[in-house]
């Protein structure tokens, strides 16, 4: 699963990574140890508006926005669903009806450092925190879902009444992380980014067949001070190893 993850690259630099076109809304601060229901940048593409005969204005934008973490369908009666549904396992994404309509038309992806995982170790009680991450340091892009629900409690005219969620995709661990945990976050690759994004991409079987097309990833691991274990705590320390 992905419960907690890292983020400290700034905007400038998520704008160059992920060629993002627009900024929306103010600069969220560097985090250590983001948790679920926080609000979050991700990256994404907004499809072209449309004109009285419905063609398209303009192509697809590429944004940089802040999206709370917890998938709220557009169909639940209260947005504290959102606390049940920060993962989605990509192996029945395409099929479920809580996440099959944002797989076919509204995908994003997560910057992220890396991200936390608990390891049970024989002989210890409390769980063994670990920090998973790309070998040399990079930017991660994790798959992404993400739905805006009408909060029926606002006036159809309230720019506030949106409510912009996500949740991350989750795949089987392969032997490398196995023996951390049995799931990781599924991880986009460069040369794979502008396939998942591109919202023109709506059949649900070719979704599915980039999603089997991504390739395992290559994380290492390192154990971290279980000072992570509370969400309390965000300082650039929690992702050093320990000793």
């Amino acid at each position: 699963m992905c419960g907690r993850y890292a983020r400290s690259r700034p905007d400038d630099e998520l704008v160059d990574l992920f060629d993002v076109g627009e900024v929306v809304g103010a600069p969220v601060p560097a985090s250590y140890n983001i948790a679920p229901t926080q609000d979050v940048r991700v990256v994404l593409d907004r499809a072209p508006r449309e004109d009285a005969d419905g063609a398209a204005t303009a192509g697809p934008t590429r944004q940089l926005r802040t999206v709370r973490w917890g998938l709220v369908p557009v169909w639940a009666k209260d947005a504290r669903i959102g606390n049940r549904m920060v993962n989605a396992r990509v192996e029945t994404v395409t099929e479920k009806p809580a996440f099959k309509r944002a797989a076919a038309k509204r995908r994003l992806l997560v910057p992220a450092d890396g991200y936390y995982e608990w390891e049970k170790r024989e002989g210890r009680a409390q769980k063994v925190p670990h920090f998973l991450h790309a070998a040399d340091g990079g930017v991660l892009a994790f798959a992404g879902l993400y739905e805006l629900w009408p909060d029926p409690a606002k006036a159809e005219d309230d720019p506030d009444r949106w409510l912009w969620t996500f949740t991350i995709l989750t795949t089987r661990a392969g032997d490398a992380l196995g023996h951390i945990h049995d799931r990781t976050p599924v991880v986009v690759p460069d040369e794979m980014r502008d396939d998942w994004l591109d919202p023109a991409l709506t059949d649900l079987d070719l979704v599915r067949q980039v999603l089997d097309a991504l390739p395992e990833p290559r994380l290492v691991s390192h154990e971290v001070s279980t000072a992570v274990n509370s969400p309390r705590h965000d300082d650039p320390d929690l992702v050093q190893p320990v000793g």
